[in-house]
């Protein structure tokens, strides 16, 4: 099944490949087989191929795409093959020709329509391909589309091109003349190919050989089963190739093949991670996108619009995605933020719990520390009173022994000189002196008593010579006689020596001494000093020993106060230590103190901080779960906003709604906002402040076209806007004003110009006026661009323009219906702006509050401005929290400025959340005060609608939106009388009604009025009609009587024999459907019924019973079943009850009240029964208002367009009248002159007066923009009298204050009125219808002017002769109505009837016994 037998299949023998400009073998070339992967393989080569020589391609390569291309290529592979390709747009017809004709090396040739092509460009057309085929033996493929047949003879010249190949075969397209220098070139060739006949017959031959003719054509198109069955060619010649869609397995594949290359990577991820986690999902919404087309294949959709579909749901889904993932990675930061502050106050807690135990420790030791200072500090105060005590007794005692020592010193004074000097004089013995001394034998006395002495004072007693000797031997004696301490020597020595030396005294005395040796002398004054000092010594003893003791006692003292001191000492140590100790535990504490009150305040501010961004860090959190969920959802949502987008722009509100619930069923989705999703409420804002209506039909509208226009990808459709009313097409212009706006009408004279211009500087244009999609524009709006080297052109009409990927284009109608052609409605999206009730209502209310409380609707305006000013700013402050928690470097605890900024961000934000909820709560207010106008907006809506859906009765019967809101805002210009809302309201509703009804039945015939007065009650009070009352009124509900064979006599059994007979068939339905209400009427009571029957106005006499048990719809019931004699006149009756009008019929027509309501840019359309003409009465009006000159006509018919459209421009720019009659002889101008009064700007003294009869093809939007006015003869004599007097002027009838003359006008007026009003009742009034009309009667003015304007006596033989033979008799070809013409004018105009002698107010004969005639000329 996937084997594809193609020309590419084939194995070529060697030099079997077809150069260019060989012709093709007899049978084709030869076919080979290839399988699915080999054939894409190939035609991928060619399309890369034609994508470097032409243009790139963006095609998909599937099974259908395959197919339609082997197929093309076997038929443009053979000789002369041609091609008719009938199918649906989309499905790749085009590019699998052009892609085959460049794989076969053939010349493809498509004609360039411009705007000026018609039968001469195309025949040159044919003849270059021709030439191409048949000269130059080219293979050449002519490609022609729907759009290129602009003129029905070009299919023609195909047809017979292509049923004989002869060029002569086509009509006019060789002269003899051209043909000689043609074919000379193909002589030689001729004579080499050996072709014998004519050489004509052989250029024919090549063309027939080479020449292709491929036909894309669109099967729905309403005209392809015509051009097929008058141009026979078409099938016969060609292979007809059917390619009207793709299977449902391609289409399925096609979702995962273009995404997974249009998301490139990232999708592909995505489904392959799909494909393990959750394949169903990604399977189910492939397969749904086809699901959704599918629900759209009965409103026309094709396979263009599925791939339109599909781009734009990637271009959707892809900018939706970017956006919230930066929007989730920004909240996310935020939120870890958070969370990282929350575990940092965490930690901080915790850090502060450790350091305050700390805190403690340190606390309690400096405490312990101070505490034992404090005990050191007070043991060495008393230890230092002790030490001041010691230091004052250590004064006093050392006193003493001064004083002691003083005393000492004073008794050594004079003893220590001499003990001194004998003792130095010792020292200064000379050695040898002493060894003299002991070397004597036996010394003498004197030194033997002197040495006696010396030695006892030394302690020694034994006093021999031997021992002096010995003594004297020592060695060292001086230095010990000479340190020798006196107080050794005790008293019992110093007596023996005193004793010594009072016995030997004068061995002591100096001269004896030193006569017996130089050593004795000194030793003997020593002697006598010792003995001498040891005196003294002995007498200070007691002084020295009480000085001992003194010093004793101060040494211990001194010793006591050295140990205090040393105590002191160490104490004040120990106390230094301690106060370090003290200190630096004091410092910790401090460090740690300030430490955790930095710590308490972080976590306090942090805490605050935490606190205050709770809210937020709850909502950061939902809204990442929720932009989480919003990502599982978005491409369900994406989806069915491109479906909405590609599908339902078009359609009405219902339609969008059932379509919308039906997919978000399918889909699984339990909610989805289009405007929600696709924009905000502040875009929303700004739209209505630019003049969007505020409805949701015009919104989501808006929506699709922005969404289209901001589309780059190559298939977006472009916008085409239905839009009557031209709001929509204002507000655009508006809203692009600022993006290089052109705007363009399709009639204008440079629209090319402009065109050209806008697609090359890049420029956003908009078409208006489009009535239909010119070719001109289908390169553009099909995206077919050609590169060329960095840039892009494209083919607009004979130019190649470059392209600017700016260039934006929008097309725009008036139009409610527009002819958009198959192939254009795949390329452009429709966008209906068309009302729709809800619509209507909004913009009604909006209208009303800006009337009535305008204060009301700036508050709200105003109000919805701020708050989507403190959303941004919300939105703003909280894009700016999240920035700058994202951002923060470090510990965002410690970061003061960030938590400052943060503490004021938070405090904004709730400011603006309390003025976001006070606006919210203001608002509901003021909706709720809104409201209270719904109920007119409801009505007026409705009126709306229900005038609308006269079209169908009459085509002539269109109102436009604009005239209708001008009645409107006329209908709220009435006097407010009362202050209460709801009483304002309903006088609102009824003055509105009534404006409403007669502004509508002016524009309608007399026939049509009852009928609209009937619907008009139905529409505004659907609560008067009960369940079925209306269908078996209208008569689809019939009645089943017939039971029995006999059932005709036991229906006349059945009914009450006060009722005709003949109404039983209609009385019996009424009882079957109604039992209820038949048992109610009581109708066998015939007393009851007796007045009912007989009356002449059975309608209003009812039993008064019977009419407090009944409706009044219930009454027009009874009347149609019992009475239909007067059926007419209950219908009235009702309809002038339920809308609480005195009278149906509208005020009579008169020309000068209603130029009153005329604007200069709204035309008057006078509706005419055929004859009537109303051009007489207008010049009368013209003459008064603006003077005759000033008043031109131009009876429309053949060659008058130029000059109507020639004079209105004149009369538009000096402000005068201008009438065009028999508008219904030109149906086919009048879009041209619809288009030119739209863009007129006449001066306000212009007025445009228009004649038309009933006309079926009489355009629409003309109808709907001008104010119409039926005009005929009104309905009923007195109405008739009315505007008979009302054309009068009151001059015209007091001329000359004659009284027979007023009463002969008034005879005219009614005989007038009354040849009119029997027209109404034939054949009993007229046999038929004859067109008596204002003419006949101006004509018999002039003849009654006439006659009494003369001296002679008032002749009525001239009045009854003229009138019956000339005037209204002159209309009459019936002898049964000349004969009644001839009775009434006998009754009205004799001179019995009218005279003036006659006495006031006498009857006359002719006129009915309640007519009196007027008793004095000024009658008005």
């Amino acid at each position: 099944a996937d084997c594809f037998y193609v020309t590419w299949g084939a194995l070529h023998e060697a030099g079997a490949v077809i150069a260019p400009g060989q012709p093709l073998p007899p049978h084709g070339k030869p076919l080979g087989r290839l399988t699915l992967p080999d054939l894409k393989e190939v035609v991928q080569k060619g399309i890369t191929q034609y994508g470097r020589d032409n243009r790139e391609l963006d095609i998909l390569l599937f099974k259908e795409v395959l197919d339609y291309m082997s197929r093309v290529d076997r038929v443009l592979s053979c000789p002369g093959g041609s091609l008719l390709l009938a199918g649906r747009s989309g499905v790749g017809r085009r590019t699998a020709t052009s892609v085959v004709s460049h794989m076969h090396g053939a010349v493809l040739f498509t004609p360039k329509i411009s705007r000026g092509y018609g039968l001469k460009q195309f025949k040159n057309d044919l003849k270059h391909v021709m030439q191409l085929a048949g000269i130059e033996g080219l293979q050449v493929v002519l490609l022609l589309e729907d759009h290129q047949f602009v003129h029905p003879a070009f299919l023609e010249m195909v047809n017979s091109l292509l049923s004989s190949g002869y060029c002569c075969e086509v009509p006019g397209l060789y002269t003899t003349e051209e043909l000689e220098p043609l074919l000379s070139p193909l002589k030689d060739q001729a004579s080499q190919d050996g072709f014998t006949g004519p050489i004509f017959n052989y250029f024919s031959y090549k063309i027939q050989q080479n020449l292709h003719i491929v036909l894309i054509m669109d099967c729905i198109n309403s005209n392809f089963t015509i051009n097929c069955e008058s141009n026979p060619a078409l099938y016969k010649k060609c292979a007809v190739q059917w390619m009207e869609r793709w299977s449902d397995s391609s289409m399925k594949k096609i979702p995962e093949m273009l995404l997974s290359r249009t998301s490139g990577q990232e999708h592909n991820e995505r489904i392959e991670r799909g494909h393990k986690r959750k394949h169903s999902g990604d399977a189910d919404l492939l397969k749904s996108f086809l699901m959704i087309h599918d629900s759209c294949r009965e409103y026309g959709a094709t396979p263009y619009q599925y791939m339109t579909f599909l781009h734009v749901y990637s271009s959707i889904y892809n900018t939706k995605k970017t956006e919230l993932i930066k929007r989730q990675s920004h909240l996310q930061a935020g939120v870890s933020k958070l969370n990282e502050a929350k575990a940092l106050v965490d930690e901080l807690k915790r850090k502060a719990a450790e350091q305050s135990t700390l805190l403690k420790t340190k606390q309690a030791e400096a405490d312990a520390a101070l505490q034992e200072i404090t005990v050191s500090m007070q043991n060495a105060s008393d230890q230092k009173t002790e030490m001041e005590n010691i230091k004052h007794k250590i004064a006093e005692e050392v006193s003493k022994i001064e004083e002691r020592k003083r005393k000492i010193e004073a008794e050594l004074k004079e003893v220590r000189p001499l003990v001194d000097e004998a003792k130095l004089a010792v020292g200064n013995i000379k050695p040898e002196a002493l060894s003299e001394i002991r070397s004597l034998r036996m010394p003498p006395d004197i030194i033997r008593d002197i040495l006696e002495g010396v030695l006892r004072l030394m302690g020694i007693f034994d006093t021999s010579w031997v021992s002096m000797k010995s003594f004297l031997a020592k060695r060292g004696v001086r230095e010990d006689i000479a340190t020798f301490d006196a107080r050794n020597i005790t008293k019992e020595i110093r007596q023996s020596v005193e004793e010594l030396l009072q016995r030997n005294r004068t061995s002591f005395e100096p001269k004896n001494a030193k006569r017996a040796s130089a050593a004795a002398a000194p030793l003997a004054a020593w002697v006598k000093a010792n003995v001498q000092y040891s005196h003294v010594l002995e007498r200070i003893q007691p002084l020295e020993k009480e000085q001992a003791g003194l010093l004793e006692n101060l040494q211990k003292t001194e010793g006591k106060k050295h140990n205090l001191e040393e105590l002191l000492n160490s104490v004040g140590q120990k106390v230094v230590e301690l106060k370090d100790k003290f200190q630096t535990r004091t410092t910790e504490a401090a460090k740690l103190e300030a430490e955790l009150n930095k710590a308490q305040e972080t976590i306090k501010a942090a805490e605050k901080l935490i606190s205050q961004l709770d809210g937020e860090h709850k909502r950061w959190n939902a809204q990442v779960a929720e932009i989480t969920e919003e990502i599982e959802t978005l491409p369900k949502r994406a989806q069915l906003a491109a479906a909405f987008i590609t599908y339902l722009s078009a359609a009405p509100e219902d339609q969008r709604k059932a379509s919308l619930e039906q997919w978000m069923q399918s889909s699984g989705l339990e909610k989805f906002d289009l405007r929600g999703f696709l924009c905000t409420e502040s875009e929303q804002l700004i739209w209505k402040s630019e003049g969007l209506p505020s409805d949701d039909l015009s919104m989501e509208n808006a929506v699709v076209i922005l969404q289209l226009s901001g589309m780059t990808s190559l298939s977006a459709a472009c916008p085409f806007l239905i839009d009557p009313s031209s709001q929509a097409t204002e507000w655009l212009k508006t809203h692009l004003k600022e993006s290089r706006l052109e705007v363009i009408n399709q009639q204008d004279a440079n629209f090319i110009t402009a065109l050209e211009l806008a697609v090359r500087f890049g420029k956003t244009l908009i078409i208006q006026e489009v009535d239909g999609v010119e070719p001109i524009l289908y390169p553009l709006l099909r995206r077919d661009l050609i590169a060329q080297g960095p840039r892009y052109v494209v083919q607009i009409g004979d130019k190649v323009i470059d392209h600017n990927e700016e260039f934006r284009l929008f097309l725009a109608t008036r139009n409610p219906s527009p002819f958009i052609p198959p192939d254009a409605a795949s390329v452009v999206t429709e966008i209906n702006f068309t009302t729709t009730r809800a619509g209507l209502r909004g913009q009604l209310l909006a209208l009303t509050i800006q009337h009535e409380k305008p204060d009301l609707e700036e508050q709200k305006t105003k109000l919805l401005h701020q708050e989507e000013e403190k959303k941004i700013q919300l939105a703003k402050l909280e894009e700016s929290l999240l920035e700058t928690l994202a951002t923060s470097q470090g510990n965002i605890l410690e970061n003061k400025e960030l938590i400052e900024s943060l503490n004021q961000t938070k405090a904004s934000s709730a400011l603006i959340e309390e003025s976001l909820t006070e606006s919210h709560r203001l608002q509901i207010s003021l909706d709720q005060e809104r409201d209270a106008y719904l109920p007119l907006a409801e009505s007026a809506s409705k009126m709306y609608f229900i005038i609308s859906d006269l079209s169908k009765i009459n085509n002539m019967y269109c109102f436009s939106l604009a005239a209708f809101l001008r009645l409107f805002q006329r209908a709220l210009q009435n006097k407010q009388e009362c202050e209460k809302t709801e009483i304002r309201i309903t006088s609102l509703i009824s003055s509105l009604t009534s404006m409403v009804y007669e502004y509508v039945c002016r524009s309608l015939f007399k026939v049509d009025q009852l009928m609209f007065a009937l619907h008009f009650v139905r529409g505004m009070h659907p609560e008067l009609f009960q369940e079925n009352e209306w269908d078996t009124f209208t008569g689809l509900i019939v009645g089943d009587m017939i039971r029995k064979p006999d059932s005709q006599k036991s229906i006349h059994d059945q009914i009450p024999a006060w009722i005709d007979q003949d109404r039983a068939g209609a009385v019996i339905t009424l009882k079957t459907t109604f039992p209820v209400l038949y048992q109610t009427l009581l109708l066998e009571d015939t007393d009851l019924w007796l007045t009912f029957s007989r009356s002449s106005i059975c309608e209003q006499d009812f039993p008064p019973s019977i009419v407090k048990k009944i409706t009044l719809f219930q009454q027009v019931l009874v009347v149609q079943a019992i009475r239909p004699d007067r059926l007419q006149s209950a219908m009235a009756f009702f309809a002038s009850k339920a809308l609480g009008m005195k009278e149906l019929s509208p005020p009579p027509l008169n020309l000068k009240r209603l130029y009153k309501e005329t604007l200069e840019i709204e035309p008057i359309l006078l509706i005419i029964s055929p004859g009537a003409d109303p051009s007489q009465e207008l010049q009368e009006l013209a003459t008064v208002e603006i003077g005759r000159e000033c008043y031109h006509e131009v009876a429309m018919g053949q060659g008058q367009a130029d000059v109507a459209i020639q004079t209105l421009k004149e009369c538009a720019h000096n402000g005068e009248w201008l009438c065009l009659k028999n508008l219904h002889l030109v149906t086919a101008w009048l879009p041209v002159l619809e288009k030119d009064l739209n863009t007129l700007q006449p001066k306000s003294s212009f007025r445009l007066w228009l004649t038309a009869e009933v006309h079926p093809k009489f355009t629409p939007i003309l109808l709907q923009s001008s104010l119409k006015i039926t005009y005929e003869a009104p309905p009923g004599l007195k109405k008739n009298l009315m505007r008979t007097y009302e054309s009068w002027t009151s001059e015209q009838i007091s001329k000359k204050g004659l009284l027979p003359r007023a009463h002969s006008l008034f005879s005219l007026a009614w005989f007038h009125a009354v040849c009119q009003e029997r027209r109404n009742y034939i054949p009993q009034g007229w046999t038929k219808f004859y067109e008596f009309s204002l003419s006949d009667l101006r004509a018999g003015y002039e003849i009654i002017d006439r006659l009494f304007d003369g001296t002679k006596d008032f002749q009525w033989e001239f009045v009854h002769g003229l009138l019956e033979n000339a005037i209204y008799g002159g209309r009459i070809d019936n002898y049964f109505d000349l004969r009644v013409l001839r009775s009434y004018l006998e009754q009205f105009f004799n001179v019995k009837s009218i005279s003036g002698s006659q006495s006031r107010g006498k009857k006359l004969s002719g006129l009915p016994s309640s007519i009196s005639l007027p008793s004095s000329c000024n009658i008005l």
